[in-house]
């Protein structure tokens, strides 16, 4: 990056800016580089090296202080700053003394973690004890917060020699304090680390209460935390290896959070906190150095390295604009039983197995789950199943169908209120089905594998099915209105499309697994389940843009980078011009699942590689439930493995219900199959911001 340096103004006393020119870079959690800084580099105060910055409070409006954590025999100290934009000067430093008036020096102070009390009272931790001390603002010793035994270094205690409190913070109202610590305790083992609660009662200091686990990735620190609230946050982690520092910042949840304060050991079974990843600097900046100071200013996040007063090392002050999420809440939960069978022919009566005590044929037509939905207004949707069974063979006595149905959140219960049928009496369909010389021509699963449906400006629906791939357009009664139209230089192996010794581009079972509509209901964005068959890293799902009026493809396509290659994409709906809500999910259930995540696209953001932009919105294997909603506990999990529709209700409401595979998914309960499961969630940021 281009280094901008401005003219130095009195040497000592205030230090100008050296502004390094940021390009804002695009952020999968919601952060934006402002600026990186290195003015502060290598300079003086007071006579005092300006350096070794471990801590970081804002104060009052644009003054914040900075602490120095240890330098030899030369007295520990904070500065205080102006911060204004890019702008950063010094202009004031202050000696931290003990009790009796002398100083605290580097070697037998060592602070790191900072915190203004709200009437200006400082509490600084030294992680050489490590010791919680209170200072007032002139640096005058007050008091000494108590440290529980097995916190102290070895072999007084299970911490090791410069791993103990390097992170401190406090909630806004005073009332609670998190000391982090850098590393883990011996009994606990790497990457195991603890954070301490502190309460403050009506009467007296500072008390621990509690502890929570908190799992750092591999080779790195917890070097500082930042409370947004008593229930949310920020957590800072450095990595030093191979000579390169690895700096990330998580926003970290400690609702349904378990104390771990009576476990002797932690396991990798243990309560970890939640975190999800904000800023990751290597995403950002190539300026990266031993970052171990962060503060929060309104939506403006503030973090410095620490150069420990190494000629080879640099203080650099880091500018982010963030954006923050409060939990996602469960406000409703209902059900329908996987063996309750709606009117119709028998069916499962070829090529379906026995599975979780379900022996089929079975007597009607199951809901084997919905694999895409549409919002009617008034807690009412249009749901529709697959094909049923899996494969064409064995789903020929399936029909397809759209459900009319009602969640009714206060019986938990899903109602069913009737159905539209897919069906083809006027032969549009240029191949034979299963049902090729009836008058209704119905379709069955072993004709197409429906998995999304969209609605037009017009009213008509459009399908997007997986054998050919094809787009299948109906009117809004379910008849079909065209010939299925199929994707140019895309054919999957179970397509009629497919001559012989023609080989497939689109993975079998991997086709359009989510059709979004446009909001003006003009444009269609098909997206394939998995990898197509010509990506070479598999890390590539194609969204596509087909026209409605000329019902064509236009040619435009985009790429969202898949966090792994065997992850899915389960739904998609645009709640913008730009912007699709997508699920992206793994093929697991139960103990086994692990990534059921909503994100956000924004398809007219694109980085170098040509990947679209994606930011996370909703984890649905943790949703905050404290009113016990799902009846299965705080936070509930949907450990379900085909999460395969979403609905945006309102401005902060999602509609969520899965595919049960009938007879297959057990998700819930060993041996049960899972039944069809639906749930309201309110994400407080909401999906359109």
């Amino acid at each position: 990056m281009r280094r901008v340096i401005k003219p130095k103004i009195c040497a000592a006393a205030v230090l100008a800016t050296a502004a390094l020119a940021a390009v804002p870079a695009s952020a999968s959690a919601g952060a934006t580089l402002l600026s990186v800084n290195d003015s502060l580099d290598k300079t003086t105060f007071g006579g005092l090296a300006v350096g070794g910055l471990s801590a970081l409070a804002h104060t009052s409006g644009s003054q914040a202080l900075a602490l120095t954590d240890n330098q030899g025999a030369t007295p520990a100290r904070f500065f205080t700053l102006k911060l204004r934009g890019d702008r950063v000067e010094t202009t004031k430093v202050t000696t931290l003394k003990r009790v009796d008036g002398t100083p605290f020096t580097g070697q037998d102070f060592d602070g790191e973690g900072l915190v203004v009390e709200p009437g200006g009272t400082l509490l600084i931790s030294s992680e050489t004890e490590p010791v919680i001390r209170r200072f007032d603002k002139q640096g005058h010793q007050l008091a000494q917060l108590s440290t529980p035994p097995r916190f102290g270094v070895a072999p007084n205690g299970q911490a090791a020699t410069n791993q103990t409190f390097e992170a401190l913070t406090g909630t806004p109202d005073g009332k609670t304090l998190f000391a982090g610590m850098e590393g883990a305790l011996s009994a606990d083992g790497a990457t195991r680390n603890r954070i301490i609660r502190y309460d403050r009662p009506k009467q007296g200091d500072f008390v621990p209460t509690t502890q929570y686990a908190y799992k750092t990735e591999p080779n790195a620190g917890l070097v500082e935390l930042f409370a947004i609230d008593d229930e949310r946050l920020l957590s800072l982690e450095r990595a030093f290896v191979n000579g390169q520092n690895t700096i990330r910042v998580y926003e970290v949840y400690l609702g349904a959070a378990q104390d771990v304060s009576r476990v002797a050991a932690l396991t990798d079974a243990s309560p970890f906190l939640y975190k999800r990843e904000l800023i990751d600097f290597a995403d950002h900046t190539p300026l990266i150095d031993n970052v171990e100071a962060m503060a929060l200013d309104g939506d403006v996040l503030t973090l410095m390295s620490d150069d420990n007063f190494s000629a080879t090392q640099k203080t650099y002050v880091y500018r982010f604009k963030v954006e923050l999420h409060a939990e996602p809440i469960l406000e409703g939960r209902a059900l329908y039983s996987a063996t309750q069978y709606q009117p119709g022919p028998s069916s499962g009566n070829s090529g379906v197995g026995a599975n979780n005590g379900v022996v089929p044929p079975f007597p009607g037509q199951p809901i084997p789950g919905f694999s895409g939905a549409l919002y009617e207004g008034n807690n009412r949707y249009l749901a529709m199943p697959d094909n049923g069974f899996g494969t064409k063979g064995n789903s020929r006595d399936f029909l397809l169908r759209v459900y009319r149905i009602t969640p009714n959140w206060y019986t938990n219960k899903i109602e069913v209120n009737g159905f539209l049928s897919l069906r083809d009496p006027d032969r549009k369909i240029p191949f034979e089905i299963v049902n090729q010389n009836t008058p209704d021509r119905l379709l069955t699963g072993g004709d197409f594998d429906i998995e999304a449906i969209a609605r037009d400006r017009k009213g008509d629906l459009w399908f997007g099915e997986e054998f050919g791939p094809y787009l299948i357009h109906t009117d809004a009664t379910g008849k079909v209105l065209d010939a299925p139209v199929a994707l140019p230089g895309g054919k999957s192996p179970s397509s009629p499309d497919l001559q012989p010794g023609e080989q497939p581009t689109i993975q079998g079972s991997r086709g359009w697994e989510a059709v979004a509509a446009s909001k003006d209901g003009r444009t269609l964005y098909p997206i394939v389940e998995g990898a197509r068959l010509d990506d070479p890293d598999k890390l590539r799902r194609y969204i596509y843009e087909f026209d409605i009026a000329s019902k064509r493809y236009t040619g435009r396509q985009w790429a969202m980078k898949s966090e792994g290659p065997t992850l899915q994409i389960g739904d998609a709906q645009a709640v913008s011009k730009t912007e699709l809500l997508v699920i992206e999910r793994d093929d697991f259930e139960g103990a086994n699942a692990r990534i059921k995540n909503v994100v956000k696209l924004d398809l007219s953001d694109t980085d170098a590689q040509g990947f679209v932009h994606k930011r996370h919105v909703l984890d649905l294997m943790r949703i905050r439930d404290p009113f016990d909603i799902g009846k299965l506990g705080d936070p509930f999990t949907y450990p379900i493995q085909s999460l395969e529709t979403i609905v945006p209700v309102s401005e902060d409401q999602l509609f969520v219900v899965n595919d049960n595979n009938f007879p297959d998914s057990n998700g819930r309960i060993a041996g049960k199959p899972d039944d069809v499961e639906a749930i309201l969630v309110h994400v407080p940021e909401g999906w359109d911001d």
